[in-house]
């Protein structure tokens, strides 16, 4: 396995772990809806990051494309998920449009798996 699909899959699990921690906290500290939004994504994300590695590590062509659609998912849900966690817990944005701009990463991200879907090969 190479070293960036290593630290993909270390990312998915930075990335479970603080879903978890997040959705404890919207339940028991609060941070409201914006909160809830964050934990969700990030547990939805981690689960996509580790599953499209492991369906890359399978494949030969469409390998790295699966890689790079996996990078912008994980990137994109950090800045959305943690923009939307700053201004529930801190009442701060990070930095500006990084909720909408790590949107648009991830989505960018999905629509990247879908493309390498369409021409994977089995190694």
């Amino acid at each position: 396995m190479d070293l960036f699909s290593r630290l993909l899959l270390l990312v998915a699990g930075l990335m479970g772990a603080a879903g978890v921690a997040a959705a404890a906290a919207a339940a028991h500290v609060g941070g409201g809806e914006n909160l809830a939004t964050a934990s969700h994504f990030l547990l939805f994300d981690a689960a996509a990051i580790a599953g499209l590695v492991a369906v890359a590590l399978q494949l030969g062509r469409g390998r790295a494309a699966l890689v790079i659609a996996a990078g912008l998912i994980a990137l994109g849900g950090l800045l959305f998920s943690g923009d939307l966690a700053a201004r529930a817990l801190m009442e701060v944005k990070l930095l500006g449009g990084s909720a909408p701009f790590g949107g648009t990463l991830m989505i960018l991200g999905w629509l990247v798996a879908a493309v390498a879907a369409l021409f994977a090969r089995k190694a």
